[in-house]
């Protein structure tokens, strides 16, 4: 299996782990020290803590598909492929259809257009993004829609808890310049206390925030343009050896990598997202694509081998 190769990256692992406990963590620190001492005597604890807890149930969802979902592997070949004969076919690559397709000298066998080797994974990806030790996967065709929506629900849990902390701190320094009957010697220990988990809080929740909203913000963009990282990347490169290049016949020498046709936005999204309404965007629920041969790549094109 896919995910039991992903699982045996130690920085995944540890990402893996890292991940639940700051999830956990901050659920601990926002009920006990943030909505119990601050909204226990009104309904605002209640509602804060049940859409928290939503969301971050919500956040876990999310990750755990985007963990141990496919990310679009391609598959490999029943028996071994000769490719001795690859470059006597390849004038007829494009009159049966076939162009765009490469051959992966790690996976031994054909991969589809837009498909990059993950050296973690040890397979090829479909529309391979990038692997990310956070999901401990890589991040493709299938499972792209799951790794945007956890870092949607990580950027809305790391802003909600940063307000709540915010409002708590406020109320608990206004309490106490109004309430001057209380014991200090008995208050100083665990306002201390607080006052850490506050602080621990809060660099969490930016650290976190900035960071996956940056994230997501690239791959919204990578949508949008229809280019993954490796394709904008493969692109500047390209860009700088035409630039280089002096002569016009040097420059015809490039390798020639197919361009796919751009689609509307509307449509890029929906490639990820699925067909079905905005609001099931939000949902980890599956959908497939409806991209053409998306999902039922073979491990062979239509090459005579």
């Amino acid at each position: 299996m896919a995910s039991l190769r992903c699982r045996r990256d130690p920085c995944g692992v540890i990402c893996l782990v890292l991940t639940y406990f700051s999830v956990f963590y901050a659920d601990y620190v926002v009920v006990q020290y943030v909505l119990i001492p601050a909204y226990s005597d009104s309904v605002w604890c209640t509602l804060h803590g049940s859409v928290f807890n939503l969301i971050l149930l919500l956040l876990l969802a999310c990750h755990s598909k985007a963990v141990f979902s496919d990310p679009g592997m391609v598959p490999l070949p029943d028996t071994a492929i000769d490719f001795s004969d690859l470059r006597s076919q390849s004038s007829r690559m494009n009159e049966r259809g076939c162009e765009g397709w490469t051959v992966c000298s790690r996976c031994e066998t054909y991969r589809p257009p837009r498909a990059h080797h993950c050296r973690v994974c040890q397979r090829c990806i479909r529309r391979m993004d990038h692997h990310c030790p956070w999901i401990n996967n890589c991040v493709g065709e299938l499972n792209q829609k799951y790794f945007i929506q956890f870092l949607f629900y990580t950027g809305m849990a790391s802003l909600y808890s940063m307000v709540l902390v915010v409002s708590a701190w406020v109320w608990r320094i206004r309490n106490e310049r109004d309430g001057e009957a209380e014991k200090e010697g008995e208050e100083t220990p665990s306002k201390h206390l607080i006052v850490a988990h506050y602080i621990i809080l809060l660099v969490e929740s930016v650290l976190f925030g900035v960071f996956v909203m940056v994230i997501f913000y690239d791959q919204l963009v990578s949508i949008i343009t229809d280019e993954t990282p490796i394709e904008q990347m493969r692109n500047r490169l390209m860009m700088k050896d035409k630039g280089s290049s002096s002569s016009s016949s040097s420059s015809s020498q490039l390798p020639h990598h197919p361009t796919h046709t751009r689609k509307p936005k509307l449509a890029l999204l929906r490639e990820v997202f699925g067909r079905g309404s905005v609001l099931c965007w939000l949902l980890p629920l599956h959908s497939s694509p409806p991209s053409v041969g998306g999902i039922t790549y073979s491990a062979l094109p239509d090459y005579d081998v």
